[in-house]
């Protein structure tokens, strides 16, 4: 059923098709990706790919996509104020983090393109002071546990609701709390990670659509 109640933004049925696209490009991130030793020719080739910069256009537009779902989401459960505290926490998260995604998909790509032509791998250097930088990190990591924070909100507000069913919001809630240690994975973990995003934004979507 396509609900849709007063003032509301986004409809249950658009939020469930956001919420399924989501899924599948959190999928597709770790899947694209190129993974090598990214200190070596082989990584700089990987950064420097149209699959690299594809890859995480898939993650940035997954989190945007994740913020329609719980505008969807807060119009299936007619307003509930735990979803509203979920989309608000989800959209300082999703503003935290986007800027780190941007400089992996250009700043990295850019130097590592730089490498790969010099022939000498020793610019790498500069994606590691990027990615550690203290002001880039906290952001970073910030962004993602404000994130995590809003899928568990959201999770709570299904479980609490009545409407959807009840378990249909934990698998997702679950990959957000587990975003930041998949980062520490092998390429094989990261690849499940992403498995685990797509059937939890899948689930939902598909309690959703029912609703």
């Amino acid at each position: 059923m396509n609900q849709r109640s007063s003032g509301a933004i986004v409809s249950t049925h658009t939020g469930s098709l956001a919420l399924g696209a989501a899924g599948v490009l959190f999928l597709l991130y770790p899947v694209v990706r190129p993974w090598a030793d990214e200190t070596t020719m082989a990584g700089a080739e990987g950064m420097a790919s149209a699959a690299w910069i594809a890859a995480h256009l898939f993650a940035v537009g997954g989190f945007v996509l994740f913020i329609l779902a719980l505008l969807g989401l807060h119009t299936a459960l007619s307003g509930d104020r735990t979803a509203s505290r979920a989309i608000v926490t989800s959209l300082l998260g999703a503003g935290l983090t986007l800027p780190y995604y941007g400089a992996e998909i250009f700043g990295l790509n850019v130097i590592a393109g730089q490498v790969v032509k010099d022939g000498d791998p020793a610019l790498l250097e500069l994606a590691d002071t990027f990615r550690y930088g203290t002001t880039a990190v906290t952001m970073f990591a910030g962004g993602l546990l404000l994130l995590a924070v809003g899928a568990v909100l959201a999770a709570v507000a299904v479980w609490r609701s009545g409407v959807l069913a009840r378990w249909s919001g934990v698998p997702l809630a679950l990959g957000f709390a587990l975003f930041i240690p998949q980062f520490f994975g092998t390429p094989a973990m990261r690849i499940a990670h992403g498995v685990l995003m797509a059937a939890g934004g899948l689930w939902l979507a598909v309690s959703m659509r029912r609703r």
